[in-house]
C-alpha cells in the first residue's frame, strides 16, 4: 500500500489515509482502499475499524487535478461510480467502521465519512460538500447521504453555499456521535472500538445487516441518478470553468452554460 497505512491490534484495524498534503483521494487511493476492505471483511481477527487521516486531514476531498486529465461524460460517469462502489463496499462490510475525523472532511472525504458506519469528530474539524463551487456535484453518494443523517432543508443548504460546518454542529445536526478536542479523538475512537470490538462478532453482523436492510434496497435509484448527473455537469463550461478556478486559486465566473 502506498497511500494506506495499517495497524491491527487488539481484534481492531486502524486504517491511515497518507495522501499528503490533504490526503486527497485520487483514484489509486480508492483502489487501495477498496482492496484493504475486501481483505478486512475476511480477517476474522479483526471485530472492528477505525479510519483517520495522517496529517492535518482527514480527507479535504477527490483528487481534482485528475479531474482534468479525463475528457468525456462517460469517463466522469465511470469515476462517480467507482467510488460510489468502494464506499457502498465500506457502508456495507459486516464490522463497524469508524471514521475519525479532525481538521477537514471535505467533497470527496465527507462522502468517504459518510459511507463509515459513524464519525467521531475534533471540536474544530470543518465538514462540507462544497464541490457546487467548483461548478459540479458530489459524485460518490454525498446527494442521497447527507440528507439521511442532517435532513433535506439544511443539506441543500450545506451544498448549495459549498460553506463547511464544525465538527461541534455535525454533532448537533446528527452528523456525527461525538465531538472531542483534536488531541484525543484518534483515543476515543479506539475506546469505543474496544467496546465494539468486545461484542460478539456474531450479534454484531446482525444488527449491521439489519442496519443496511432497506437502505441498500431503497438507494439504488439515487445513487445511479447522482451518478448521471455527476457525468452530465462535468460537460458544461461552467465544470470546466470551476475546475480552472481552483487550480488557479481564483474565484469561478459561471455563466449557466
Amino acid at each position: 500500500m502506498n497511500y494506506l497505512n495499517l495497524k491491527k491490534n487488539e481484534n481492531m484495524a486502524m486504517i491511515e489515509i497518507n495522501h499528503q498534503p490533504a490526503n486527497a483521494l485520487s483514484s489509486d487511493v480508492l483502489k487501495e482502499l477498496s482492496i484493504l476492505i475486501d481483505e478486512l471483511e475476511h480477517d476474522n481477527e479483526v471485530r472492528v475499524v477505525v479510519l483517520h487521516g495522517k496529517g492535518k486531514f482527514f480527507s479535504a476531498g477527490a483528487d481534482i487535478k485528475e479531474f482534468v486529465q479525463l475528457s468525456s461524460e462517460g469517463n466522469f460517469l465511470r469515476l462517480s461510480k467507482n467510488g460510489q462502489s468502494v464506499f457502498k463496499k465500506i457502508e456495507s462490510l459486516q464490522k463497524p467502521v469508524i471514521a475519525a475525523i479532525h481538521g477537514a472532511a471535505l467533497g470527496g472525504g465527507l462522502e468517504l465519512a459518510m459511507a463509515c458506519h459513524l464519525r467521531l469528530v475534533s471540536n474544530d474539524a470543518k465538514l462540507g460538500l462544497p464541490e457546487l463551487q467548483l461548478g459540479i456535484i458530489p459524485g460518490f453518494g454525498g446527494t442521497q447521504r447527507l440528507p439521511k443523517y442532517i435532513g433535506n432543508g439544511r443539506a441543500l443548504e450545506m451544498m448549495l453555499t459549498s460553506e463547511p460546518i464544525t465538527g461541534e454542529e455535525a454533532v448537533r445536526l446528527g452528523l456525527a456521535n461525538h465531538s472531542y478536542p483534536e488531541e484525543i479523538l484518534l483515543n476515543e475512537a479506539k475506546r469505543l472500538a474496544a467496546k465494539f470490538a468486545a461484542k460478539s462478532p456474531k450479534t454484531v453482523r446482525a444488527v449491521l445487516s439489519l442496519l443496511n436492510e432497506d437502505k441498500i434496497k431503497s438507494d439504488q435509484e439515487g445513487y445511479e441518478k447522482e451518478a448521471i448527473s455527476f457525468g452530465e455537469v462535468f460537460g458544461s463550461s461552467d465544470a470546466k470553468e470551476g475546475i480552472s478556478a481552483f487550480i488557479e486559486k481564483r474565484e469561478p465566473k459561471f455563466t449557466g452554460e
